[in-house]
């Protein structure tokens, strides 16, 4: 992402670098990539991993994404964030919103609550599990946003609803709503609903039905539906 960053040590997966590699170029990744730089020599703890960063992305190629979620900012806690938005590694107890997506899910399509919150398996099938902002600090909440990762995000966004049509988009809270608002609806399936945490996840999020409604769409498509379960 510096001034001497060739495209070949940009790691992140093939597709979405060429979608994304004029963002690697602009100003505010430079800037970016200084303050995270910055930050680790001054000891701070950033989560997730740094190989991590593009996780999403990386299982998410840009041709395969058939469902988005998007979160706001990686957990903050020790072991938790692995660069996939509301997913925790495995062995980590679930944050409160987690625990309250895998009730819808159980509400919706009557799968089991899983025994982990790893949704790598969901990623590996197409749905994109991005947050808005890439990296925060340690016990620091939203300590990163306002650094540039919105826009990255934004333009990722912005590509899929361009380049790509028949995509279902879950938006979860007024945030994710304010950052999905320039998605066409008339190319893709939008679905709104309150953010699953446990201040609102009760005015709607419960019995949203957002993953029937997510998979009667592809279905309808001719796409293989989500398997919303996880894996042991």
């Amino acid at each position: 992402m510096g001034e001497s960053m060739s495209p070949e040590q940009i790691k992140i997966e093939p597709s979405w670098k060429q979608h994304l590699l004029p963002q690697f170029q602009q100003d505010y990744m430079h800037s970016l990539r200084d303050f995270l730089v910055a930050q680790k020599k001054a000891g701070k703890v950033i989560y997730p991993k740094g190989d991590e960063y593009f996780n999403a992305f990386n299982l998410t190629p840009f041709d395969r994404v058939k469902v988005v979620m998007i979160g706001q900012d990686p957990y903050h806690g020790p072991g938790q964030a692995h660069g996939l938005c509301f997913s925790v590694q495995k062995g980590v107890r679930f944050p409160p919103s987690l625990q309250n997506i895998f009730k819808e899910i159980h509400a919706d399509l009557g799968l089991p609550i899983p025994t982990n919150g790893c949704l790598s398996h969901w990623a590996e099938q197409g749905v994109l599990l991005l947050n808005a902002v890439l990296t925060v600090e340690q016990s620091k909440a939203a300590a990163h946003q306002g650094k540039g990762w919105e826009q990255f995000t934004d333009a990722a966004i912005r590509e899929l609803n361009e380049k790509r049509e028949g995509i279902v988009f879950m938006l979860w809270g007024s945030y994710a709503q304010k950052k999905g608002q320039i998605i066409d609806q008339k190319k893709h399936c939008v679905l709104k609903a309150p953010h699953p945490s446990p201040l609102s996840a009760h005015r709607g999020f419960f019995g949203c039905r957002h993953f029937s409604k997510a998979n009667q769409y592809l279905e309808a498509k001719g796409l293989t539906p989500i398997d919303w379960s996880v894996p042991e």
